[in-house]
């Protein structure tokens, strides 16, 4: 696991909130936290729960997983050996698809290359 970065999550997430154009308070209402606390991830100040992270995620409309991964709770996917970005890089920065969309994406892609996190086989459509 990634070792907890407060500041660079906080620095990520502000940038994050002037790309999409939301005040901090507009940021915290959509997200469902307190203006205060939101000020405080921001500053790396509080190192928020996953939970709070899908709120923010939610709020800024991009995956939770890119901010999990941010804050160190999911391990980061290696780059593809060209050094291009992999797919999953590549879906999860694209700000033009929904966080639903993503993850729809990204679990296509894991049963294609068999990656899943069950060990259930998945059906193929015929």
């Amino acid at each position: 696991m990634t070792p907890f970065d407060v500041g660079g999550l906080g620095d990520f997430l502000r940038e994050q909130r002037r790309q999409a154009k939301l005040s901090l308070r507009q940021l915290a209402d959509a997200a469902g936290v307190s203006n205060p606390y939101l000020s405080q991830i921001e500053r790396g100040l509080r190192k928020p729960s996953a939970e709070i992270l899908q709120q923010i995620a939610k709020g800024l409309e991009i995956s939770a997983e890119t901010l999990y991964v941010r804050a160190g709770i999911l391990d980061e996917r290696e780059a593809e050996p060209s050094g291009r970005p992999g797919v999953r890089e590549a879906v999860l920065a694209d700000r033009a698809l929904t966080e639903q969309q993503q993850q729809a994406l990204l679990q296509i892609y894991d049963s294609f290359r068999g990656t899943t996190a069950d060990s259930t086989p998945t059906e193929q459509p015929n």
